[in-house]
This record gives structure tokens, sequence and C-alpha cells, in this order.
């Protein structure tokens, strides 16, 4: 204890890691020191020393329109000199009408509820889920997830997702979850037909017990490794679902707003969710916001003159305008140039042919704005695999900002990125293939 506090206030001391300030999923004692940021603009980063840097990963997957863009800055500088905040409780505004109408019509999901971020997106959806069974006099208790998700950090998200390093302290306090093994797939994968059909069997025998809901991150699992599953899987499940009526979660707090090459991997999936998850892309990255949309008929379970229907649950910035307001902006940018993710993947594709000779490269993958691949490297798999830590410092010094998740790298860049920025990203890739 007392050399980690030692190690840190000597890098203090240097003036490169802030005395006041505690980073995310980061340990102090061996991470890299921080790099001061001091504007963006594009799909660039502008650092206070050294050359500017490719936002290769968005800022952990928000920054869908690239750092300040005019259009969004302009929406939440206009709005804020109109109205900040208020609570949504008792009152209503015009950004949040608008967002909700919007919101409806692309999900045909009718009712929007706010948050702050996704795990909180995810919570909601989980109590939606529970109580309104719970409101229909018939309580179900079981609720299925998936081998290798990630739906947050709050305690019913940490629940759901995967069990490992990031909630092995708090295991005692978490609610049981029935799994169902995730087929992630690839290029050129064989065995993809039977571990779907693998999957669906145990999902076949879990349904046999009354659900609740089953969670999904439809065609990609993000933190559990840019999983990818194929469309026709997700359908399969949904079909499943909706035939024992239990209802339908989907987490789209990563897939949503264009990342998939659609406007939410649901549709791209071709599948209709009884609840949705929706944070991240959802101000554009400019502000942090979470909503979880819900069908007409899930809504009304909560209807009535008992008290005891209503959903208890609220948060300090729900609908905050300013946040609303991005949201629309965002809406506004995405509508105007659908082709900006409807044709990114196959920008990707283009130079993932060229990647997929390397002898270091294996399980190539691609969903719209979302490339990834695993390393050929020994060690063990997951978060802590050292490639990582490696492929990122050399990708940086070679003006590319990527955050491997262990052994998995991937490329998921703003919306703006160029073409030859992109071309730059992948240099860099290979060039710290080298280093490995």
């Amino acid at each position: 204890m007392a050399k980690v506090a030692k190690e840190t206030m000597a890098s203090t001391e240097a003036g490169s890691r802030h005395p006041n300030l505690w980073p995310p999923f980061t340990q102090l004692a061996s991470a890299a020191l921080p790099q001061r940021i001091v504007s963006g603009e594009g799909s660039l980063l502008f650092r206070e020393q050294g050359e500017p840097l490719i936002d290769a990963i968005s800022s952990w997957w928000v920054t869908l329109h690239g750092h300040g863009h005019p259009v969004m800055a302009a929406a939440i500088a206009e709005q804020a000199q109109r109205l900040e905040q208020v609570i949504f409780a008792d009152f209503t505004h015009e950004p949040a009408e608008r967002l909700g109408e919007r919101l409806s019509e692309i999900t045909g999901l009718q009712r929007l509820f706010f948050s702050d971020n996704g795990s909180t997106a995810v919570e909601v959806a989980l109590k939606i889920a529970c109580q309104w069974w719970h409101n229909q006099g018939t309580p179900r208790h079981q609720i299925i997830a998936f081998d290798g998700a990630y739906h947050g950090d709050t305690f019913g998200a940490m629940a759901v997702g995967e069990r490992n390093l990031f909630s092995e302290p708090f295991e005692t306090k978490l609610f049981p979850v029935a799994r169902v093994p995730w087929p992630s797939t690839w290029w050129d994968d064989e065995t993809v037909d039977e571990k779907e059909q693998s999957a669906l069997q145990v999902l076949d025998q879990l349904l046999e017990t009354p659900t609740a809901a089953v969670i999904l991150e439809p065609l990609l699992q993000g933190a559990g490794g840019m999983a990818m599953v194929r469309p026709a899987f997700v359908q399969a499940i949904a079909q499943r679902v909706k035939e024992c009526g239990t209802l339908l979660i989907a987490d789209e707090v990563l897939t949503g707003f264009g990342r998939t090459g659609d406007w939410f991997a649901c549709r791209r999936a071709g599948i209709q969710p009884d609840l949705m998850a929706l944070s991240k892309g959802l101000t554009g990255g400019c502000l942090p916001m979470g909503v979880t949309m819900a069908s007409e008929r899930i809504f009304r379970g909560f209807i009535g003159q008992d008290p005891a229907l209503t959903l208890w649950h609220g948060h300090s910035f729900t609908a905050n305008p300013l946040g609303c307001a991005a949201a629309n902006a965002s809406l506004d940018l995405l509508e105007d140039n659908p082709e900006a993710f409807r044709g990114f993947e196959q920008r990707h594709r283009q130079h993932l042919e060229q990647l997929k000779r390397h002898p270091k490269v294996s399980r190539i993958r691609v969903t719209g704005t979302v490339a990834a691949f695993d390393l050929n490297v020994q060690g063990t798999s997951g978060y802590l695999n050292p490639a990582g830590p490696t492929i990122k410092r050399i990708a940086m010094e070679h003006g590319v900002f990527l955050r491997p998740l262990g052994q998995v790298v991937y490329l998921l860049p703003p919306l703006c990125t160029t073409d030859e920025q992109l071309e730059r990203c992948y240099a860099a890739i290979e060039t710290a293939l080298a280093g490995v």
C-alpha cells in the first residue's frame, strides 16, 4: 500500500498525474501517465505536448460526428440561453418532446424514459421488465443474459453482464442470472452454424422456466471483445422470446445511432424488442444522457389508480434540456447524411482484406463502423492480455489512439473520419503488429 502511494505521489510531483483525479478502469500503480488534451476537431485530439492523435475509438465509443462539431456546439449553446434544466416530474419542454417523437418513430417503441447513462438505461429496462410482470399479478423472476455480455457497472447491469475481474468483489451482491452461450463469429468461420444451434438449444431449455426478460446486445458485444453474431441468430432469439411471452431487452448503448450500419442494430437484424437501452451516441457524444424505450403495451402496465403501479424511479437530470438539444442536433446530422454510417463498413473491408494475410491477425470481423480482429499472441486471453497496451503505445507513437480489449484490436472511429485518416489508422496497426 505504501509503495503504491509513493509511486503515485512521485508521478504527481512530476506534474503528469493530477493529485485529485481518479480515472476509470485504471490501475494507477502501473498505468502509463495520462496526456493532457487541450482541444478536439473532427477525428483529431490535440495534445498539450506532441502531434495530434486520430481518435480511432470515438473516445470510448461516444463521439459520432467528431469533436467540436459546429452544429452540435451551436445547438447546446442556443439551448443553454433558454433553459438549462428543469424538474421533469412536474414539467416538460419542447426538446424532450421532439426527441421522444423522433426516437419513437425510429425505434418503433412508443414511450421514452430518460436517465443519465448507459448503465442506468439498462437498470431502468430491467426494473421495468420485472415490475411489469409484478403489476400484472404474475411475477416472474428469471432473467436470461448471454456469456461475454457487458451492460454497465451499476449493480443490476453488472448482474446481467459477464462475471469477471470487474464484478468479482461484488459477486455476493448480484442477483442470479441464467446464461446462454454467445456464438461469436468472424470471417471464414466454419463452426458458426453449430455454435448457433447449440446456443439456441440452451435458450430453449431456459425458456421452459417462466422468464421476465432476455437481455442482449444485438449483433455486437462491445466490451466483451467486439464479439459479433449473425442477424439470423438474433432473429431466432427474438422469435423464441416472443413465442414464450417473455420480454426482450435490447442494449443498444453501443450499437445505436448508426454504429452497426443502420440506425439501430435491431433494425439491421430485423427484430422489434419490447425495451431498448440507449446512450453513448445518443447526444453525439457531447453530453451524458441515457434513454430507455418501451412499447406502449409495457407502458400501459404502469397506469392505474393504485400508486403501487407507478415506476418509482428517477434521476435529477432526467430529460436535461441541453442533452435533449444535443440529441436532436445529432439526429439532424444523421438524417442529413445516412450514408456516413451505411457506407462505413465497406470502407473498413478494403483495409481488412489486406490485413487478413498478416500472421499475427486472426478472426477478422466487421459490422458497420466497427472493425475488429484477434491477435495471435501468447498469454491469457481477455482484458489483461499484455499485447493490448503494447499495441496502444506503438499506435500512439504513430499518431493514432487505440485502446485494445486485451488481445482484441478494434477500430470504431467517428463518422467524419476521412479516407486518409482511416488509412493512417490501419497503417499504425500494421506498424504496431511488428512490435508485439
